[in-house]
């Protein structure tokens, strides 16, 4: 029997949305962040963020929405938002128990995009 992929272990699809669904009701909800959502197509980032980390695991689905860095540039995030952004992602995966190594692989895949998420339009 073959080992379970990392998308496998998290749900599939199904399993994702549910981590990105608690992962967004919390950034929603917090004094920092939430405003940075007040205008946003909510269920649009739920589904291209399920997309994205179902590709990051291993799962079939592709990420094609805008490039992480052009759809950042507009918001003034700051390496304190992104550290909170973090632990609410640590929350909401910690809330699904997902296992400690695995949790790691998804905030790594996300963390992986801290530069572009703190660019702006004004750099090179």
């Amino acid at each position: 029997m073959s080992e379970q992929t990392l998308y496998e272990r998290l749900g599939e699809r199904e399993g994702i949305r549910a981590v990105v669904d608690d992962f967004y009701d919390r950034l929603v909800e917090d004094d920092d962040l939430g405003p940075f959502f007040e205008s946003a197509d909510m269920e649009l980032l739920r589904r291209t963020q399920t997309d994205f980390l179902c590709e990051a695991a291993g799962g079939p689905e592709t990420y094609d929405a805008t490039p992480v860095r052009e759809a950042h540039l507009h918001v003034p995030f700051t390496p304190a938002h992104i550290q909170r952004a973090v632990e609410l992602l640590q929350a909401s995966l910690d809330a699904f128990d997902v296992p400690d190594d695995d949790a790691a692989a998804v905030v790594d895949a996300v963390a992986a995009y801290e530069e572009d998420l703190l660019a702006s339009p004004d750099e090179d």
